[in-house]
């Protein structure tokens, strides 16, 4: 997450950072590597320089059809890495008994979408770069793509992260809820290593998509079937700014997770003067969200040679034998 600086005492630091690559490239080539161990923003300069511009252009043309698609693509990338570590296994379908799928626990059932986007962009980086770039990292870059797209901030995403070969159920139940109490909410997040500016920050991706009725704080109006969606943001739904705080500080926020970021007894003294400063400044808003992307970006990627670069993003590559 946090980067290293080096002072003049070149022959020392010199030293260190030798011996801090080869820690880094030993441990990444054994598993799940640390916050963002062998990730670069330049990681596929030579052997995909087009990828940006790849991913950019499937996803402009799935959101003329479909307006709800950035904020889609944001909500998978969170709901990846915040299960094992961002390693692609939301993407995975069931292929059972080796592979019991993520999509189907309660938070992703049925809301989570935006499933045949990812799997346009993987063809189109396939026939352009076959075997190179990742699922998780078509996650990575759609999201920041889909927020620039949607008038948010840019980064600088770093890459380099490999597709995990398993799901983890148990982890993806304990995904946050829009119900959770903010204690719980904070917990969760803390677990990860990410504070509270992180959790009022990345929350702040509610200020664009859809949510079901039944997961806002009002439910459904008698007789409206419980999958309506409503607006997370009623002022600019598909519009990535700041408003999504104004309607916190006017009790509006449809989902009541969202809400207790302000309303809850214990934010008085964490989150609610986080939820003030960013109603109030979007570039402060802007600036905090690109941080706090990148630091959820950098939760326990696969690098060296661990995982794999899977094919398909639904299916584990077929081992040859």
């Amino acid at each position: 997450m946090a980067a290293s600086s080096c002072f003049p005492l070149a022959a020392r630091c010199s030293f260190l950072l030798m011996g801090a690559l080869v820690l880094a490239l030993s441990y990444g080539a054994q598993g799940h590597g640390g916050a963002g161990v062998g990730l670069s923003s330049s990681f596929y300069d030579d052997s995909c320089p087009g990828v940006h511009d790849i991913v950019r252009r499937v996803i402009q043309r799935a959101r003329v059809v479909d307006a709800r698609i950035p904020a889609s693509l944001i909500r998978l990338h969170f709901h990846d890495c915040f299960v094992q570590g961002c390693d692609g296994s939301l993407l995975l379908d069931n292929d059972l008994p080796a592979i019991m799928t993520e999509k189907e626990v309660p938070a992703n059932d049925r809301s989570a979408r935006g499933f045949e986007v990812v799997d346009d962009i993987k063809r189109a980086l396939e026939n352009a770069c076959p075997g190179i770039v990742s699922c998780a990292d078509i996650l990575a870059l759609a999201s920041e793509i889909s927020v620039k797209m949607a008038g948010g901030p840019r980064w600088s995403v770093p890459l380099g992260r490999r597709d995990g070969t398993t799901t983890n159920i148990e982890s993806a139940n304990n995904l946050p809820s829009p119900f959770d109490s903010l204690e719980t909410i904070q917990e969760k997040f803390r677990n990860l290593g990410l504070d509270d500016t992180d959790l009022v920050a990345l929350q702040g991706a509610h200020t664009f998509g859809r949510a079901q009725c039944q997961f806002t704080q009002q439910n459904c109006s008698a007789g409206q079937d419980e999958e309506t969606l409503v607006n997370l943001d009623t002022v600019t739904p598909d519009v990535f700014d700041n408003k999504y705080y104004g309607n916190l500080l006017r009790g509006h926020a449809p989902l009541p997770s969202d809400q207790v970021m302000l309303s809850d007894d214990h934010a008085v003294t964490t989150t609610a003067p986080i939820v003030h400063r960013f109603s109030v400044s979007q570039k402060d808003f802007f600036k905090n969200f690109a941080t706090s992307m990148v630091k959820m970006g950098n939760l326990s990627p696969l690098t060296g040679r661990a995982g794999e670069i899977r094919n398909n993003c639904r299916r584990v590559n077929k081992k040859a034998y």
